[in-house]
């Protein structure tokens, strides 16, 4: 019996029509992009194509998009970028439920003598802009927000942030890796000056992502090179990976919709058959607007590493939160920062549908759930 992959915020089936357009690029053909000949200005203009793809997919300009190798070096990229830029140390100003990817960067800049600040959310997950605005340090340099959350699917509101931070010199930068091909994106409407992309997340390749750099925003590299991606990124371009990434930014800005709806479908379905035929699970964010195909459930009396386990050898694939913290025992920072006890924290557990999910994959899930849960709860008593 196939398996039901229902963990697609850790990371997507590859599209095939990603694949193909990859393909070319993983035979003997040389290809480095910076190379003068045929062989280099081939490439050259498949990068290019990839780039108009993605900034497509976010309303931006080609030139405002520098590839790199994931979302993680992004948000680096972003972070220590900005704080580099600098005369004086950086203050920056997070929210308690960002990815590793912009927390680990925010604390190695306070190891360097500039300062953290984690703004709270609600129980829901959502972070108060009028919140974060009142309590600003009148010295900060750099606000980031992430777009929406992996864990629970949380989408936050960065635009109301964008003037108010503008006003007083501050910029903006917003970790988008998981919201981008499941809720439209506009950088223009969102106002930020650095956003984050990757291409595993939206069925493009691993290794491959892109850091959107607003024209005129002061950012240094931290890798120090040749003169690719306008020496703020410098090493050989992946070429296969980022006209991969390029091609999934193409499938997604024209399947937005349908597959959004689609993935919306399943998540409702699936939600409401557990509520009606499990006690004592409660729906993590279900306040906030949330990402159409992240539902996070806390199962009241259980581990929900324990039950991740049992489902998967029910031939249903799920986690815990992040794919990067699977190793971490700890409760989920965002859960507990959303005020949910050690114990609830820890019998939750992420379900995210995709766009290859199929109407059958539910029923089948709800009773993989159903008996796995059974199973825990008897074996208690």
């Amino acid at each position: 019996m196939n398996a039901v992959y229902l963990d697609h915020n850790a990371t997507t089936p590859l599209d095939p029509a990603v694949r193909d357009e990859m393909l070319p690029w993983l035979d003997p053909r040389p290809a480095n992009p910076s190379s003068l000949h045929a062989f280099g200005q081939h490439a050259r203009r498949a990068v290019d194509q990839a780039r108009v793809r993605v900034a497509r997919l976010i309303g931006a300009r080609p030139d405002e998009i520098i590839f790199t190798s994931g979302g993680t070096e992004a948000d680096n990229l972003a972070i220590l970028g900005a704080a580099a830029s600098n005369q004086s140390p950086t203050r920056l100003v997070t929210t308690a439920i960002e990815h590793q990817a912009v927390l680990n960067p925010g604390l190695h800049i306070r190891r360097l003598g500039g300062s953290l600040t984690l703004a709270p959310v609600d129980a829901e997950g959502r972070l108060d802009p009028d919140t974060l605005l009142s309590s600003l340090p009148g010295d900060t340099t750099l606000v980031s927000v992430m777009l929406a959350n992996n864990d629970v699917g949380t989408i936050q509101p960065v635009a109301a942030l964008a003037e108010p931070l503008h006003r007083r010199g501050v910029l903006l930068h917003t970790d988008a890796v998981q919201a981008a091909g499941k809720i439209p994106i506009d950088v223009e409407q969102l106002g930020v000056d650095l956003l984050s992309l990757s291409g595993h997340k939206l069925h493009g390749p691993q290794g491959s992502g892109a850091l959107y750099v607003r024209r005129n925003t002061r950012l240094s590299p931290i890798l120090f090179g040749g003169h690719q991606e306008r020496t703020i990124r410098p090493g050989t371009e992946n070429v296969a990976a980022i006209a991969g990434f390029g091609k999934a930014c193409e499938l997604a800005r024209e399947r937005l919709d349908a597959d959004a709806a689609h993935m919306l479908a399943l998540r409702t379905r699936f939600e409401q058959a557990i509520l009606e035929r499990i006690p004592g699970v409660t729906i993590n964010g279900r306040g906030a607007p949330r990402l159409p195909n992240t539902t996070n459930l806390s199962f009241e009396g259980l581990d929900g590493e324990l039950l991740v386990l049992n489902l998967d050898l029910l031939g249903i694939a799920a986690s815990t939160g992040a794919a990067c913290s699977s190793a971490d025992r700890e409760p989920s920072h965002v859960l507990l920062a959303m005020g949910r006890t050690p114990a609830q924290a820890r019998s939750s557990v992420r379900f995210s549908f995709g766009r290859d999910n199929r109407d059958e994959d539910v029923p089948r899930a709800v009773e993989s759930v159903v008996r796995a849960v059974q199973r825990m709860r008897e074996g208690r008593r």
